[in-house]
């Protein structure tokens, strides 16, 4: 596992195409913690924190990431070389706690954004994992402490 605390993080939110969500991202621990609240309004509807990667090990099957939440479910998006617009990922759901725990998220239960992107996601072809507070009015509180594969 990578410790959070050793890449390096964006926080990004709607606010670029018109939204009106509000967040920030902060170093907290060791984890990178990100809260906020999510809004719909203005066809918006996230707050993300994403750090970039240049590929995993082609053999790779999941990723890997230690989180916890406010019990809420949360996100992982995904960016490959195939992801060319802002809008397209492939993304998976999880669900927090307030006690830290190991995600398994295996590669086959991402899904692409739309029906552009090839539907397999190659390990290799990854450039970015986003942990992302998306799709519904909420408030937003998830920190992720390491990731990695298995």
């Amino acid at each position: 596992m990578i410790p959070a605390a050793d890449a390096s993080w964006s926080y990004l939110a709607d606010t670029v195409m018109g939204g009106v969500s509000e967040g920030v991202a902060e170093a907290e621990g060791g984890a990178v913690r990100l809260r906020g609240t999510v809004s719909t309004e203005n066809r918006g509807g996230f707050i993300q924190v994403r750090t970039s990667v240049n590929g995993l090990p082609d053999d790779a099957r999941a990723l890997v990431v230690r989180v916890r939440g406010n019990g809420e479910p949360y996100f992982i998006h995904l960016r490959t070389t195939r992801t060319r617009l802002p809008w397209q990922y492939y993304q998976a759901q999880f669900d927090t706690s307030s006690d830290w725990r190991d995600v398994t998220l295996p590669f086959t239960e991402f899904h692409p954004s739309g029906g552009l992107l090839p539907g397999t996601l190659r390990p290799g072809d990854i450039r970015s994992i986003g942990l992302v507070a998306y799709g519904r009015d909420h408030v937003a509180d998830v920190s992720i402490a390491a990731f990695g594969w298995s």
